[in-house]
């Protein structure tokens, strides 16, 4: 073969497979580990490839690792959005760009996020930048819709090739007061779902109405059957403590591995949460009684949850949606109201990646995971600080996004720079 002709092969090839990272070290760094090393001073984080190989005191570092001299600085793992429209919609207000909300009942629980997930979202960078390197894209149903939202999937900020950590990582259903303005009452709700769980154990005949046409189709049966195995979670809406009592006596009902959003009224109810190992994502922020659902709301609700022994993770609407980055913001928010600070990076870090099922890859500065850390250049819960050095699997990210493009260049046409 010509030899031009085996360059061309041999670029094709490299092209064809993803980026190898180098060895890198972060030396004399404080590093927030988010699991049970706790914090560790003057410590060494070592990547090789895209995992982390080491973390502590006394790391050796290898000959030729790029090394980064954190000069005392913070290292955490990779912020995790728990609930996130990134990759799914790029402007809120235009319908066009809005792939999130399902608003018809005739497709429902197999609905997947994971087929309109768009990798190249202007997005992605500009909230990679803060710090958020993984996500749960999820679904929400909206008026017209069905009370199952669909399923959302586990993504990699970091590729727009190998972007897929976990597909149907959870199914969303509305309950409560949102549940209730889909359906009718929060009866109707709690009747709908039971009719469907029922219809997918009759392998799709209905049961509790039978004269009335099936709301499911054969896919959302075969959606729905993980989610009654237990190995699918179900993330329910729900502030107020009766719904919150009511979406546990369901899970009990059906077996279900249950997950609550919203919980603002969740403190009433805490010692059912614990015993039944029921996590639940909430917004620390989240204070005043703004609906008769959440009448009692409360600062405090994530540090009661947590001393009770309930798995917690933050997130909030605006972090949801077009603020993904502001998610430290939210475990400061809870550090003020009494939360120690390394279970609030956890609530934004391991946990997520806890209770979608994928902590053993994710989630903390540990050995054997995939590296996905954040140097900062202060104290990560300062709004002011920022991070200096993101990698995701290992991979240094780019700091350059849109907004940075943007000020670039009319800085230079405005001739300050």
């Amino acid at each position: 073969m010509h030899t031009p002709m085996k360059a061309m092969l041999a670029a094709a090839a490299l092209a064809a497979c993803p980026a190898q990272a180098a060895t890198v070290a972060i030396t004399n760094a404080t590093l927030y580990t988010a699991d049970t090393a706790g914090v560790i001073t003057g410590g060494t984080l070592l990547m090789r490839d895209e995992r982390i190989v080491a973390v502590g005191k006394n790391v050796q570092v290898p000959a030729g690792a790029t090394v980064i001299d954190a000069g005392g600085k913070i290292v955490t793992p990779g912020l995790f959005a728990p609930l996130s429209a990134l990759g799914v919609t790029e402007v809120d207000g235009v319908t066009e760009t809005n792939d999130r909300p399902a608003g018809h009942k005739r497709y429902s629980a197999a609905l997947d996020m994971g087929d309109a997930y768009n990798p190249r979202s202007l997005r992605i960078a500009i909230t990679r930048v803060d710090g958020v390197t993984r996500a749960l894209v999820s679904p929400v149903s909206r008026r017209g819709g069905s009370i199952f939202s669909g399923q959302g999937a586990v993504v990699s900020l970091g590729s727009i090739e190998h972007w897929m950590v976990k597909p149907q990582a959870a199914m969303f259903a509305q309950f409560g007061e949102e549940g209730a303005q889909l359906s009718g009452t929060r009866a109707s709700t709690v009747l709908a779902l039971k009719e469907a769980f029922e219809e997918v154990r009759q392998a799709g005949k209905p049961v509790l109405r039978p004269n009335v046409d099936s709301t499911l189709t054969a896919l959302d049966i075969a959606a729905l059957k993980p989610v009654l195995a237990g190995q699918e979670p179900l993330v329910v809406s729900a502030h107020r403590a009766s719904d919150i009592t009511a979406a546990l006596q369901l899970a009990a009902q059906y077996k279900l591995k249950l997950i609550i959003n919203g919980g603002d009224e969740a403190w009433l109810v805490k010692e059912q949460l614990a015993q039944h190992k029921v996590p639940v994502i909430l917004d620390p922020e989240s204070v005043l009684p703004v609906e008769f659902a959440s009448l009692g709301a409360r600062g405090d609700n994530a540090r009661l949850l947590q001393q009770a022994g309930v798995t917690v993770v933050y997130s909030s609407d605006q972090t949801e949606s077009s603020n993904t980055r502001n998610l430290r913001e939210l475990a400061a928010s809870a550090i003020v109201n009494g939360v120690e600070p390394q279970a609030a990076l956890a609530a934004v870090t391991l946990n997520p990646a806890r209770i979608y099922g994928v902590d053993k890859q994710l989630g903390s500065l540990t050995a054997g995971k995939l590296a996905d850390v954040v140097l900062w250049d202060g104290d990560p819960f300062e709004a002011s600080s920022a991070p200096t050095a993101v990698f995701i699997g290992g991979e240094r990210m780019s700091a350059t996004n849109r907004q940075t493009e943007l000020r670039d260049r009319y800085m230079q046409v405005l001739k300050l720079r």
